[in-house]
């Protein structure tokens, strides 16, 4: 694994693409006196993710931008031990964000901690931490996904609302790991007590290309998020937005943004339509599913489709569901769970190199379902949320962080309703066990056969903190009560 000790200066390419931001001297004064820090520089290291991503970002009709800041070396501050980061700066316009680097298989063996300036106020936040173990919610090794040469090693998202300036600080563990490789820079400040050093004068390595990636999720279409049902937009919609939408073609018209809930009774005529002709004649004769729930469709919560590849892939038989939460913080209104959605699509597809989103359904706080990764969600589309369990699984994230705070009632009612429904269209018991076969990972070696739970948390399937200890402990609940939605 190729690295950079913490202590290095090689983050050489600050200047690359700049785009200069001069902010109103007004904004950068107020905010420097409100948190007691320095004044914030002017952002001239903006830039949109890439050559290609700054077409797209020039096009009007496209919302939403990225904009990759690198992470430069910082003057040894003894009282945090930060060793890279970013000084207090003022940025255009962002209000999710995240640091990415290089390589997708290699760990950040430390802290990341932010603070960001509202746009509204002009306040500054306290110092936030950014979930740095992440990637494990991506595809299967050796999958075609995996292997495209674009993915790559980043942090959770972090949800921090509409904002226009940002601080950043690295906090490498000390102690070197046993795999680094680290590089001879030709310097000696870090053995010499200087700039990177740790305790005794070691600290950990950290990922190569490290930078801090701005989204701004952009404006969702006028009325596109309502509370009315199935409403269909059809007028201007491109290929691609014509093919997601198609995808749900057999429960809603072309353009719907939302799918509505059907009585059980509808849901079971609706399984035999779908599916009629695989399910078992006891299947046929008792169909144990959920009443299908309502669920926002992509062009509900606004996904510019040309983010993401143009094709879907596809699994075999759901045989189970595998839980999470975001980890993207939780102080975020119902209202602006389109907007997390955007910026979570964004994050996956153009900061860390995906497909598409990798979750297939997303659940907000208030209970809403939300359709994910493309393909139809009424289809076995493959994800990436479980590395080496992708396949015939389907993946649910709770929007926030779970470790210590407990979900709302109505988003756990919301999972349940969720996991019986597409559970039931191909016949899975919430309550039983299933046996998956592992596509490689830190708890199951690749081909490994595993007997899961039918709704299984992340930490079920790979060695993570995911979905939070708060609402692992609700899977139990979760279980049951899909079991009893289902009829069971």
């Amino acid at each position: 694994m190729r690295g950079i000790l913490a202590s290095s200066i090689g983050v050489t390419c600050a200047a690359a693409l700049a785009l200069p931001f001069a902010p109103p001297a007004a904004a950068s004064a107020s905010s420097a006196s409100s948190a007691g820090a320095p004044a914030p520089v002017a952002d001239v290291a903006t830039r949109t993710a890439g050559t290609a991503d700054a077409r797209v970002d020039a096009r009007a009709d496209v919302p939403g931008s990225t904009r990759s800041l690198p992470l430069r070396p910082l003057t040894r501050d003894r009282a945090s031990g930060a060793v890279l980061g970013l000084t207090p700066r003022t940025v255009r316009p962002f209000s999710l964000l995240g640091v990415v680097w290089d390589d997708p298989s290699a760990d950040l063996h430390g802290r990341v901690q932010v603070r960001t300036r509202a746009a509204g106020t002009g306040e500054w936040t306290d110092w936030q931490d950014v979930e740095t173990h992440y990637t494990q919610h991506g595809a299967d090794p050796d999958s075609s996904e995996a292997a495209t040469g674009k993915v790559r090693g980043a942090t959770a998202p972090l949800w921090v609302g509409e904002s226009d300036g940002v601080e950043v600080r690295v906090l490498p563990e000390a102690g070197e790991p046993e795999d680094a490789d680290p590089v001879d820079t030709g310097s000696d400040e870090g053995a010499s007590g200087g700039e990177g050093a740790g305790e005794g004068g070691e600290v950990s390595t950290l990922p190569a290309g490290m930078r801090l990636d701005l989204v701004d999720p952009g404006e969702a279409e006028a009325g596109e998020f309502a509370e009315v049902a199935e409403e269909s937009r059809t007028g201007v919609m491109t290929a691609a937005a014509k093919a997601a939408s198609a995808a749900n073609s057999a429960l809603v018209p072309l353009g719907a943004t939302r799918i509505p809930s059907l009585t059980a009774e509808e849901t079971r005529e609706e399984l035999v339509t779908l599916r009629g002709t695989e399910l078992a004649e006891e299947q046929q004769a008792k169909p144990y599913i959920g009443p299908r729930p309502s669920i926002v469709t992509r062009r509900g919560w606004g996904a510019d489709e040309s983010l993401r590849e143009k094709s879907f892939v596809y699994t075999s038989k759901v045989k189970a569901a595998f839980v999470h939460h975001t980890a993207s913080g939780n102080s975020y209104s119902c209202s602006q769970a389109p907007s997390l959605i955007r910026g979570f699509y964004r994050y996956h597809t153009k900061s860390l190199g995906w497909r598409d989103i990798g979750y297939n359904f997303l659940v907000d706080k208030c209970g809403r379902i939300y359709e994910g990764r493309a393909g139809g969600v009424a289809k076995p589309v493959k994800g990436a949320h479980t590395m080496g369990f992708n396949s015939r699984t389907t993946g649910i994230a709770v929007i926030g962080s779970y470790g210590s705070k407990k979900p709302s009632s109505k988003a756990v009612k919301a999972v349940a309703r969720l996991t019986a429904w597409k559970l039931g269209l191909h016949g899975m018991n919430p309550k039983k066990k299933t046996s998956l076969t592992s596509g490689g990972g830190n708890l199951y070696a690749k081909g490994t056969k595993v007997k899961m739970k039918v709704i299984s948390g992340h930490r079920d399937g790979f060695n993570t903190s995911c979905p939070g200890g708060k609402l692992y402990t609700k899977l139990s609940s979760v279980r049951s009560k899909a079991a009893e939605y289902q009829g069971r």
